[in-house]
């Protein structure tokens, strides 16, 4: 197996886990209650992300799930949703 694929394959089991977390850490980064949102949910305009929750909620998943996600790369395209995001964080974290 390449490294390519292996990367892949750690992606697809790392991406349920990281809209899980999501989920369930954007009450606390938000600070107020919010209801699980869909993962095409539009994280600014529906769920009330700002560039610095985002930034928060990056730190709290890198915590979360023992990750460093490499966001040199990251585009107004992968903040556009829960999904896109996961995807993101997903194909960009290393193992910490």
């Amino acid at each position: 197996m390449d490294q390519t694929q292996e990367q892949t394959e750690s992606a697809d089991v790392l991406r349920p886990r990281v809209v899980d977390s999501i989920r369930i850490l954007l009450p606390r980064v938000l600070g107020r209650d919010v209801p699980p949102p869909a993962e095409s949910a539009c994280l600014f305009d529906e769920v009330g992300l700002t560039s610095a929750h985002t930034l928060s909620l990056l730190l709290e998943l890198e915590e979360e799930l023992d990750i460093q996600i490499d966001v040199e790369e990251i585009g107004q395209d992968d903040l556009g949703s829960l999904g896109s995001l996961a995807d993101f964080v997903a194909s960009h974290a290393v193992e910490g």
